[in-house]
């Protein structure tokens, strides 16, 4: 672990740009014990004791003493339970998921750090910059949702004055302690949720790095073969992220909709009490699970269609230099061995541009020709290569099914659906 953190430093310092403090911040004792803390049985034991207080004992506390039945309409919790048990059970599942990761690779080993010496530093680069834009995400969406919950349970402990129960014989102290101690809850589970998140669209953007970089292959001098390694290596990289987060995946996706499904039940049922008072936070806690839900299949779906991608990336390259190959061919002679040219793919690249709207292309899916090398790769090489890229059906996947495009489709219509046909049998109109 230690030559891992020196060679990462090593690297970092010869970048320009390094935001890698951000995981030594993680890795230091002010945060290990509240996340991840797997080093040894006592940061364990106290990681463990802290989710069992704020995830377990708070909420179980929260609904059972201020369940306020006898309340006012605005400051009643009728949709309490549902909140509580969706944030706890996804909380739960992030730390588990948590917990093993630490346990079995460290934070570095997990995010692909080692792996960082035998990329360019393009990649180790735009690695850093992704490293830090996922520290501003993770920030994004937890504080906003914090800010909110606080301006609400303050309003309701405030405005419900002797009318929510009390411990003490001070109330304005008592109801300090608990709105302190639910705000705690609320920010260790969410962030809790959000971290694995987030850690999981860092990770598939640390492979769209190396996939932009092994676009380049195609534009030099390069053999087949080290071309099909690196190819590989993406691969596996892939199923080792697919089989980490295919279970956080597939039972996020099931929580959050149960979730969903039971809010829109409980929500549209006959003389429910509906109001910003009453299911303000069962609409922020919707929010945040469809907004952790989103990150991860937008990530997986993204990092698919870049692999996938590369099939037409290498059909193109083969098809430039096959049509390339014959362009200075008579009727009598034969295929060239050596020939290295470009010009009619540069004449075809001055007239795409010039046709190009305003904006960048996708590096993996352009429309641009290639330069050719056919003194280094036969036809029946590139042939070869082409055919395993067409076959080679890679991206992330969950138990087997590929998380890209398609499967998004089919979950959002799966969950409309759904969604159709329990507003058909809960709201009556006369």
């Amino acid at each position: 672990m230690e030559d891992e953190r020196e060679t990462l430093v090593m690297s970092s310092d010869r970048s320009s740009k390094s935001n890698y403090w951000i995981i030594n911040t993680l890795e230091s004792t002010t945060f290990s014990w509240i996340f991840i803390g797997q080093s040894n049985p006592w940061k364990s034991a106290l990681s463990w004791l802290i989710f069992f207080i704020f995830t377990i004992a708070v909420p179980i506390l929260s609904h059972i003493v201020y369940q306020c039945s006898a309340c006012d309409d605005n400051h009643r919790r009728p949709f309490d339970l549902i909140v509580q048990l969706s944030l706890s059970l996804c909380s739960t599942l992030s730390f588990i998921n948590l917990s093993s990761f630490a346990r079995k690779y460290g934070l570095r080993r997990f995010l692909f750090l080692d792996k960082l010496t035998d990329v360019s530093v393009r990649v180790r680069d735009g690695y850093s910059d992704q490293l830090h834009r996922s520290m501003k995400l993770l920030c994004t969406f937890i504080i906003p949702c914090f800010l909110a919950d606080s301006f609400y349970k303050i309003w309701w402990f405030s405005s419900g004055g002797n009318q929510i129960p009390y411990v003490t014989s001070n109330i304005h102290i008592s109801h300090t302690i608990a709105c302190s101690l639910l705000l705690c809850s609320w920010l260790y589970r969410t962030s809790l949720f959000f971290l694995v998140c987030v850690l999981f669209k860092l990770t598939c953007s640390l492979q769209i790095l190396r996939l932009q970089d092994f676009a380049k292959v195609f534009e030099k001098q390069a053999d087949v073969g080290s071309i099909l390694r690196e190819h590989l290596a993406i691969r596996r990289t892939l199923r080792i992220i697919s089989h980490r987060f295919r279970a956080f995946i597939l039972s996020t996706l099931i929580l959050v909709t149960v979730s969903q499904f039971a809010s829109l039940l409980v929500t549209t049922e006959t003389g429910s009490l509906v109001n910003i008072s009453t299911a303000g936070e069962l609409a922020l806690c919707s929010l945040t699970l469809v907004s952790g839900l989103f990150i991860c299949l937008r990530s997986a779906a993204k990092i698919t269609h870049k692999v996938q991608s590369v099939t037409s990336l290498g059909a193109k390259w083969h098809s430039c230099a096959t049509i390339d190959s014959f362009d200075d061919v008579g009727p009598t002679e034969e295929t060239p061995v050596a020939n290295v040219s470009d010009r009619a793919n540069f004449h075809f690249n001055a007239h795409m541009d010039s046709d190009i709207d305003e904006g960048e292309e996708d590096e993996l899916d352009d429309t641009k020709m290639v330069p050719i090398y056919r003194d280094t790769i036969s036809y029946q090489k590139r042939q070869a290569l082409a055919t395993y890229f067409e076959n080679s059906k890679s991206g992330i996947t969950v138990f087997g099914f590929m998380l890209d495009r398609t499967s998004l489709r089919m979950i959002f219509a799966f969950e409309m659906s759904l969604t159709l046909w329990l507003l058909k049998k809960t709201i009556n109109f006369s």
